[in-house]
C-alpha cells in the first residue's frame, strides 16, 4: 500500500496520480484534502482513502508530561505521584518557573502521543485552555480542558481523549491529582460514541464528519 506522502493534496496531485494510472490515493493522517482536490478526484473517478482512520491505539505506555511556567509547580506533583502509581513519564519540560510560551511544550506532549511514543498525554499551564488549542491541532490528538471529575469523566467514557489539559492556576494539588488518576483509570465506553470520536478523527484529513 503506496500512501501520498505529502501534508497537502491538491487537484494537480489527483490528476498526476491518475496520468501515472492510480486510481485510488491513499493518505495519511494529517493530510489536507483542498475542495478542488475531492472534485478532481470525482470527475476522474480517483478513490481517496483514509485506512489509518480506525488506527488501533495504545493501550498502555509513558505518559508525557509538560508545563509552562504557570503550570510548573503542579506539573511536578503530577510527575511525582505518577511515578508513585508505576508509570513511566516522559517530561517534557519547562523545568522552573521562569516565563515560556506554552505552544512550545503542549507540541511536544501532542506529539508525542500522536506518535505513539506515549500512551496519554498531560499538559498544565495557567488555564489549560490554550494547550488543548495547541494539541487539537495535531493529527490523531483529543485533548480536553477539565476543571472537575464529571469533565474528566465524560472526556474519558464519550470522547476518548488522549491529552489532558489542566490549568495550575485554578486547580488545587488535590483536585488535580484526582482528577488525573480518575482520567488514567476510566475507559472509553465505545458504542455509539465510537460513531462520534470516528467522526472526529475524519477532520485530521480535512474530511467532514459523517
Amino acid at each position: 500500500m503506496d500512501f501520498f506522502p505529502e501534508k497537502l493534496l491538491t487537484g494537480e496531485e489527483v490528476k498526476k496520480a491518475y496520468r501515472q494510472g492510480k486510481k485510488k490515493l491513499f493518505l495519511l493522517p494529517g493530510t489536507i484534502v483542498t475542495p478542488l482536490a475531492r472534485d478532481v478526484a470525482e470527475d476522474l473517478k480517483v478513490e481517496l482513502l483514509f485506512p489509518l482512520l480506525e488506527e488501533e491505539e495504545l493501550t498502555s505506555g509513558p505518559v508525557a508530561l509538560g508545563a509552562d511556567h504557570g503550570g510548573y509547580a503542579l506539573k511536578e506533583v503530577i510527575k511525582k505521584s505518577l511515578k508513585e502509581w508505576g508509570y513511566e513519564v516522559i517530561d517534557v519540560g519547562t523545568h522552573s518557573e521562569q516565563s515560556v510560551d506554552y505552544p512550545d511544550y503542549a507540541y511536544q506532549v501532542a506529539k508525542l502521543v500522536s506518535e505513539k511514543k506515549a500512551w496519554r498525554g498531560i499538559m498544565v499551564d495557567g488555564v489549560g485552555i490554550g494547550s488543548a488549542m495547541v494539541a487539537n491541532k495535531v493529527a490523531g490528538v483529543r485533548a480536553a480542558n477539565c476543571h472537575n471529575l464529571f469533565e474528566i469523566q465524560n472526556s474519558r467514557r464519550h470522547n476518548n481523549a488522549n491529552v489532558l489539559c489542566l490549568g495550575g492556576q485554578t486547580l488545587g494539588p488535590k483536585l488535580a491529582l484526582s482528577m488525573v488518576k480518575l482520567w488514567l483509570d476510566e475507559p472509553f465506553e465505545e458504542g455509539r460514541h465510537a460513531r462520534r470520536v470516528s467522526k472526529i478523527n475524519r477532520l485530521d484529513w480535512g474530511e467532514p464528519p459523517r
